[in-house]
């Protein structure tokens, strides 16, 4: 038998794992910008009422724009901004209907932590956001000194005694010194780079079974 057969064989069927590879990282690709695309679209849109009974996937990024009184009891989550370490500042919102909701208000340096704030009556536009920052490795909150490690809406909803609803606050008539930070959408999109990686090496497959093939000297009678 040819020595040049399995060889052969063996590189097409290498060639075409890695071609199928990065054909499917350019799909996830496409569709990962698209997501994207519609989470843009969702963030550009005018602000709405907010709904009865927000849904933590329909309703996800939608804008909203709520009127209430801002009361005592904020919760500080550990973040760095670009002038250093502050906080994350989420606070119970009471609104004019009676419910309760937590708002994102923003970028807080770690000095002014325990500067008193006047809360009170605010009208906020903001995003709904039920984020996803915890895990296995995320440490529990320090609730002693009032410092968390991540955002946590059932969590934090049930220390403030709100619903499970968070409007990340992108402008407000009282910001309290707060610095509203625009939505961080935590969906990473460097698909483009796996596709190049798998078509590279698919590529450099092709090379290294050529080489081979060269290689190998046919055999003389």
């Amino acid at each position: 038998m040819n020595r040049r057969i399995p060889l052969l064989i063996f590189g097409l069927v290498g060639t075409a794992i890695l071609m199928s590879l990065g054909f499917w990282q350019l799909q996830r690709m496409t569709w990962k910008a698209g997501i994207l695309a519609e989470i843009d679209i969702r963030l550009a849109e005018p602000p709405v009422a907010l709904p009865a009974s927000p849904d933590p996937v329909a309703d996800k990024y939608l804008q909203v724009e709520v009127t209430g009184r801002i009361v005592d009891g904020e919760l500080h989550v550990l973040t760095f901004g670009d002038g250093g370490p502050g906080f994350r500042v989420i606070a119970p919102m009471v609104l004019e209907d009676g419910r309760r909701i937590l708002v994102d208000r923003g970028f807080l340096p770690e000095v002014e932590k325990n500067t008193p704030r006047a809360g009170g009556d605010v009208t906020a536009v903001g995003s709904l956001v039920w984020p996803q920052e915890t895990d296995n490795y995320i440490p529990d909150p320090n609730r002693e000194k009032n410092i968390w490690f991540a955002r946590n809406v059932d969590l934090m909803a049930e220390a403030l005694e709100s619903e499970q609803v968070m409007v990340a606050v992108s402008r407000s008539t009282n910001n309290d010194g707060i610095t509203p930070q625009r939505v961080s959408v935590n969906i990473s999109n460097r698909h483009l780079e796996y596709v190049m990686t798998w078509f590279s090496l698919a590529a450099i497959w092709v090379g290294m079974t050529g080489y081979a093939l060269r290689r190998i000297k046919p055999k003389t009678s």
